[in-house]
């Protein structure tokens, strides 16, 4: 169903999703589907196939919401772009006035609780959490012992304590996943985690088949990579075509160039010729 909000620019707007709505679907799992989106085109057509959520980065906000005005946009706040306090705020700010409707990021709780004290939703991420993997050794499910499935419970607490509304968890064990939810105030999001959570996400790019290897936790749905070679196929062929053309004169053709009537072209040599 289609909400009408008002959007952070203050701008009447309509979303598929809202923070509110996603809170009213805690327990009903699958009942939003993610993707990510950094263009305008991959978000016209995220929404014209039914997606209602969206992950991009925070600079890309602008031209994802050129491409849909109804999706719920949650913005990545990189690790460079936005290091201080200072920046961070300025970063999430910039973001939700160009259209986002969250923040998602995997800094520290009080980057967390800084955010939410300016009622900002918050998305965090836990499990695993590629740019973080140096810590588990290698890319790989985080909570498979029962230390790490404690460590994890304690984080989402943490994580819900500190003022976020929701959590990416990636990586996690299906079952752990399902037990850590029910037991959570925050609503999840599922990379890789299994089907118990409110929000099940993929990479566009995997889903499209747009890249040689697909996770995984992922499935191949298209096959844009194989449309690419036969761009590329196509490219050079026609490269090759103009070049065997020019190399016998046989491009350009009187009917490609443009033309002069003779008495014209007669008068021009007489006027430089005299």
């Amino acid at each position: 169903m289609v909400a009408r909000i008002f959007s952070w620019a203050a701008t009447d707007s309509e979303r598929l999703a809202t923070v509110g709505g996603l809170r009213a679907a805690k327990g009903r799992h699958g009942a939003f589907a993610q993707v990510t989106a950094d263009s305008a085109a991959e978000a016209e057509a995220a929404e014209a196939a039914g997606i209602e959520m969206v992950v991009c980065r925070a600079g890309n906000v602008s031209s994802v919401r050129q491409g849909s005005r109804r999706l719920f946009v949650t913005a990545a706040l990189g690790f460079a772009e936005a290091v201080t306090d200072a920046e961070i705020l300025q970063t999430a700010f910039k973001a939700l006035t160009d259209g986002a409707d969250a923040v998602i990021t995997a800094r520290r709780l009080e980057v967390v609780s800084l955010l939410a004290a300016e009622d900002i939703p918050v998305v965090g991420h836990l499990g695993f959490v590629p740019r973080k993997s140096t810590w588990v050794g290698q890319v790989r499910a985080f909570g498979k012992t029962a230390d790490e499935a404690v460590e994890l419970f304690h984080r989402f607490r943490r994580l819900e304590e500190a003022g976020a509304f929701a959590v990416e968890a990636e990586l996690m064990p299906a079952r752990l996943m399902a037990a850590i939810s029910a037991r959570s105030g925050l609503v999840t999001v599922s990379l890789g985690s299994g089907p118990a959570a409110e929000v099940v996400f993929l990479f566009t790019s995997d889903i499209c088949g747009e890249t040689a290897r697909v996770p995984k936790h992922a499935r191949r749905y298209g096959d844009i990579a194989r449309l690419r070679r036969q761009i590329d196929e196509e490219r050079r062929t026609a490269l090759a075509a103009f070049r065997a053309d020019v190399g016998d004169n046989s491009f350009p053709l009187a009917a490609e160039t443009a033309s002069m009537p003779d008495e014209a072209f007669e008068e021009f040599l007489n006027r430089i010729e005299s």
